[in-house]
Parts: structure tokens; sequence; C-alpha cells
């Protein structure tokens, strides 16, 4: 009878990459393994089973060149590659040890696989129940099981892991052995960079004997605890519940402050600790995980970029035609121009276009052209408008003052308490406390910067009232469009309502998803651009550009925002019409195309946690908003709210007694910035 051990391991660590060759005691951990291994007195070979991906190269060399065999096979289907291995190795029981277990115990090992042969089951193991510590886990089973599995499971879950089909399934004997004390709290495995450390803290301790066993490792834990409290706050095996993208999440919150790069993006503001996380392709209303686990967006889409929707056809054969063309060179694009002239023809009041990448670089281009222009330094503001100094100086004497406008509690650290005072907030709708803001600041005020509509449109004619306020108090009137732009309109929103600023911002949905902004005005002010230094090297780049001309394009013809106004109201309905059946009260809110809801309970946060939760699990990206785009098509909508009913009914049983908290598998989702700080 061959006794193979089949040691799983590969570079690509989700959560710790080439942590099977991170030295510790000056050697590389695989080796540390192996050579504990290798006391064996059972064993008849040794053998590392690595993935086929190029990077286990390196990998493969180190292992042979410590004298041993190492076999290649699937990244994601370990069970096909535990398979093949035995069948070449022409093993009869294969010990299955994972790489991250560098304190493995060669006299565990032995007493299991004489556990095997005495109980003369197909499977034995010490981890079926886990009583020894993570990471002395211990698998041995016959040859013939392996195969068996290979051949009958499909589930991606199984062979992943290589063996839940055969612990899971009644077909094959199985026997274990235990530890008289449950020990299984504590972790010795490497997962992730905590585990390294104390992994580290133990060898180190006995270096230079690295042949300690395990029970020696246990007496230290009790004798120096400070040795092992890296790691305590991870919970053991999380890594065979927790998605490609969600391990990802973690490894990047050590290299990346906060996570990512957008607030509004974090899975906490979505699902913590459950929410996939990151991407791997996209195309009309769909996104797929790192998983290859495919849902439809009835979320925020791409937070509003996207209106024709995800990887459109004709914009990116425009934008892979420019960059097999050339994206950049010494001489400028020609596009620029051309998308200039377009933006002013859709908005005769305007002369004159400059353009950038992001919605805050083109906000504060605009205050820069305002200030420029008038000399003057106050900025009255409402709505949001970005993340630069000059808007967060709002908050500078009260961390308030941005409350219903942006998110409450946002905080301005690192914002020069030198602007304290020169960004003015007022709030929508109310005409008279503008007038006193005009009024208490007279003659000191560039510009009254505001978005057109938000969660709310113009009452009264305010619009026009703001128009006259600033005509009249010399003030140049800035319309933030980078929301609310080609929504309802065929340009910026202010069409709707008749009335013409002096400057108007586009971002978001310019593109399709690709970079650009833009700042449109009268000349008289535009110029002053040339009168003070607005500049950057990669707003003169050709992709960003080409895209906006082409999403111009088949947004006229397609007349879009007529498409996705139509989509929203509908939705909005049905959200009603939901909540009437379930006698839930909501309120909705915002413009057609990016409607929401929100429940009238003081559990509102947790059933949008509730619904983004289920919603997942159907295959869906959703909470309480949509941002609609075309292919947003009845069909899917129809499905969406095939979904979403249950929950809705289920929300009904929390209002009516049910514990809305016994419902949800993790933490409530964030509300607001403060909480991600």
């Amino acid at each position: 009878m061959k006794i193979v051990a089949l040691v799983q391991a590969r570079m690509g660590s989700t959560r710790l990459p080439g942590k099977v060759l991170k030295p510790i005691v000056n050697k590389p951990m695989i080796e540390l393994l192996l050579t504990r291994l290798s006391q064996s007195n059972e064993l008849n070979e040794i053998v590392v089973a690595a993935s086929e991906e190029a990077q286990n190269d390196k990998l493969q060399s180190v292992v042979e060149s410590l004298g041993y065999q190492c076999t290649r096979g699937s990244e994601k289907d370990v069970l096909n590659r535990f398979y093949e291995s035995a069948k070449s190795l022409k093993a009869d029981v294969v010990v299955r040890i994972t790489g991250d277990c560098p304190l493995i115990d060669s006299t565990l090992v032995d007493e299991c696989i004489q556990g095997y042969q005495n109980s003369k089951v197909d499977y034995f193991s010490n981890v079926d129940p886990a009583t020894y510590p993570d990471g002395l886990d211990i698998e041995v089973m016959s040859f013939k099981s392996i195969q068996r599995a290979n051949n009958e499971t499909d589930s991606e879950f199984d062979r992943e892991h290589v063996t839940p089909y055969i612990r899971n399934s009644d077909s094959f004997s199985k026997a274990s052995m235990s530890h008289t004390e449950d020990l299984s709290s504590q972790r010795w495995s490497v997962d992730e960079p905590e585990d390294l450390v104390v992994v580290t803290n133990i060898f180190e301790h006995f270096s230079p004997d690295i042949l300690f066993d395990w029970k020696q490792v246990l007496e230290l834990r009790k004798l120096q605890p400070v040795l092992f409290t890296e790691n305590q706050l991870i919970k053991n095996n999380e890594g065979a519940i927790m998605g490609t993208g969600q391990k990802l999440y973690k490894r990047a919150k050590r290299v990346i402050p906060g996570g990512n790069m957008l607030l509004s993006k974090r899975p906490e503001m979505f699902l913590p600790e459950k929410w996939p996380a990151y991407f791997s392709k996209s195309k009309g209303c769909k996104v797929w995980d790192l998983d290859g686990n495919e849902y439809i967006d009835m979320s925020i889409m791409g937070i509003g970029t996207n209106i024709l929707g995800y990887g459109h056809p004709e914009v990116d054969e425009a934008v892979i035609k420019t960059v097999k063309d050339g994206n950049m060179a010494t001489f400028n694009c020609s596009e620029e121009v051309y998308l200039a002239e377009k933006l002013v023809e859709l908005h005769p009041w305007a002369d004159m276009v400059r353009f950038a990448r992001g919605g805050g670089e083109i906000n504060s281009i605009a205050i820069r052209i305002a200030r420029a222009s008038t000399g003057k330094d106050k900025i009255a503001i409402c709505g949001y408008h970005g993340w630069h100094d000059w808007y967060l100086s709002t908050n500078l004497n009260d961390d308030k003052n941005l409350d219903g406008h942006l998110l409450p509690g946002l905080q301005p650290n690192g914002v020069p308490r030198g602007l304290t005072g020169t960004t003015l907030p007022f709030n929508y709708n109310d005409i008279g406390q503008l007038e006193q803001l005009i009024k208490d600041n007279k003659g000191e005020i560039a510009a009254i910067k505001m978005e057109v509509s938000r969660n709310e449109g113009p009452k009264d004619n305010y619009l026009q009232k703001v128009r006259d306020l600033a005509t009249e108090n010399n003030i140049i009137l800035i319309f933030d469009e980078c929301t609310s732009g080609f929504r309802e309109t065929f340009g910026g929103l202010h069409k709707k309502y008749g009335v013409e600023p002096d400057l108007a911002i586009f971002a978001k949905a310019l593109g399709n998803g690709y970079a650009i902004s833009a700042c449109i005005g009268r000349q008289e002010f535009m110029q002053a651009a040339q009168q003070t230094f607005i500049s950057s090297t990669f707003w003169t780049e050709r992709v960003g550009p080409t895209a906006a001309l082409k999403t111009l394009e088949i947004m006229e013809r397609e007349k879009s925002w007529q498409v996705i106004t139509k989509t929203g109201n509908n939705i909005s309905s049905q959200w009603k019409s939901l909540a009437d059946k379930y006698e839930l009260e909501i309120s909705t809110w915002g413009l057609p195309a990016l409607s929401g809801y929100t429940f009238n309970s003081p559990n509102a946060l947790s059933y949008k946690t509730l619904i983004t939760q289920e919603m997942l699990k159907k295959g869906y990206l959703a909470a309480n908003s949509v941002y609609a785009c075309t292919e947003h098509n009845q069909k899917i909508v129809d499905g969406y709210f095939s979904e979403l009913e249950p929950i809705f009914a289920t929300i009904k049983e929390c209002e009516d007694g049910l514990d809305v908290a016994t419902l949800l598998e993790g933490p409530l989702c964030h509300s607001g910035f403060k909480r991600l700080n």
C-alpha cells in the first residue's frame, strides 16, 4: 500500500500572496512544513500539488531544490488537481495537508494514518469534528474516494476545497480522531499577515530547533500568551465561506486607507462582510464578481456613470480604436475641440468649455474660474460638490453644516483652517435664506453654486429667483450637473426649467463609464481661466473625449433621457404599490432616473441591509435606490420586483413584531461617511 502526502500549495493566495515562500527563521515556509512532515514514519512519499499558473514556477523550483517532487494542476479545481496527482503517483492512500500549515506535526500525521488503517474506512481525519488547533489539519482517504469525488461532484465549492463532497456524503465510510479538549479556536495556520506573525513568533522561540512537537507549542501558549495575540480576532476557516472579492478587500485595507478609492463603493455601504466588492467584467446592466457569479445591477450602476449600460459596444469600439491609434502624444487631441463645440451647441447660452476627468476636479475648476473672474473669495453652496478643500471648508466652524447636502458628520480634517467662512451653505427651495446670506456677505460672494435638483424639484419659481439674485448682486451662478446632467434632458437639467446659469459642470454620465468632465460657461467668465493656473497632464489624454463624443451621439439617437426617465418612474411607482400592498410606509425621492425609497421606520437601516442581503442571494445588486440605464428593460424590472416582493412581505412581519436582527447575517450597512473614517 502506497501512502502519499499531497501538500496543497500555491503562490496565488487571495489574502496573503506568496505565503508558502514567506521566510520564517530564514527558511521558506514550505521548507519548514516539508521538513516537519518528513519525520513521519507512515508516509511513503511527500509531494507538493501546486497550481499550473506560471507564478508557481518559483514554488516548484524551491520544492525540487529541497528534494521533493512537485505536480501541477488546476488553480481552482483543486479536487481534480489532487486526483490527477494521486493517479500519476499511483497512490493507494492520500494524506491531504495544506501548505499554510507549517506547524504540522508528524506524530499526529502517523496517528491519523494508523486510525485510517485500523478503522478500514474511506476517509479519516482530525478535522471532522475539529478539536485540534487550526493548522494541524490532517485528512487521510483512499485513492478510490478521491476518484469518486472527482467524477461525481459538480459543485465549485466541493472542487475548490477537495474533501467536502466526501465528508458530507453518506455514501462514504468515515471516522475521525478527537482531542480530549476542544482546541479548535486556536489559530496556528497562515492565511493572513497576522497569522504569519504568530507562527514566526513560535518558530523564533524554539529556534534553531524546527522539529518541536505540537504539545510544546500548546505549552508555550500557556506560558507566553502574548506571542499568540496578533491573530486572535480572525475567524478560523473563514476563507472557506468568503468569496474572492471579500478576501481581496481584507488585503486592500492593509495597503489602501479605507480599503478603496471611493467611499460610495465601499462594501460597508452595502453589506459589510458579505459584499463581493470587486468585479471581473460588466455588460449591459449585469456585473460578474471575481468568482464568476453573475448579478443584475439594480443599484447605483457605477455611481451613475453608465446611462447606456456597461460596456456599450459602440462606445467601447470608439475607445478601442483610440487606444490602437494612440491615446497620448506631444500634440493635443482633436476630439476635445469637437466635444467642446457639441456641448456649446447643446447649451446656446454658453460660449467656452474646459475639460477635466472627474467631478471633484471640475467643481474646483469652476470655483477657481469664478474667484478669478470676480476677485471675490466666498462661495454660497447648496448640494453636494465633491471632496476638495473649498467645499469641505463649509464644516470648519461646525461639522454639521453639510448635513443634508452630503452625508451627516463629515469631518474637515486636513482642510486649512484659514478657509473658515469662505464657503457658506444654504438650503434648497428657501429663497429667503439665500437672500439673507447675500445680505450678510454683501459684495463678498463670488458664486452661488448649486445642484439644479436632487431629491426634490424647485418650488414657486425658485431657480429663477436664484438667477435674479445672482444677477442683481453680480454673483456668478454655477449649476452643478455632475449628477443630474443628461438624465431628464439632453444636456443639463436646467434646460427643463428654462433657467440659464453662468457656468455649468458635467461629469458621471458624460463618458458612459470613461473618465471625462466638463465646465461650460459664458465667455466673459470662462476667459478668467487664462488669468490663473488650471492645468493637468492627463486632462489631455484622448480616451475621455472620444468616449464622450460617441456617448452623446448614441444618447441623441436613442433619446436615452426619455427611456431612463420612463423606467425610473415605473420603478418608483411599483415601489409605492408594493409598499401599499404590505401596508408599509415609504418615502420616495430623487430624479426619476436616480430614484430611491426609505422605509418610514426606526428599522429603516436594518431593512435596507436585509434587502441587500437577500437580493444578493437572488443574483441582484440592490438596496433602496436604482440608477436607471437603457439596459433596464421591462423584463429586467419585472424580475427585480418578483424577487423583491417576498422581502417586503418579510419586512411587514418585522413591523408586526418579528425581530429583523435575527434575519441579518452580519453587521448593518453604514449610513454615512463619518462611520467610515
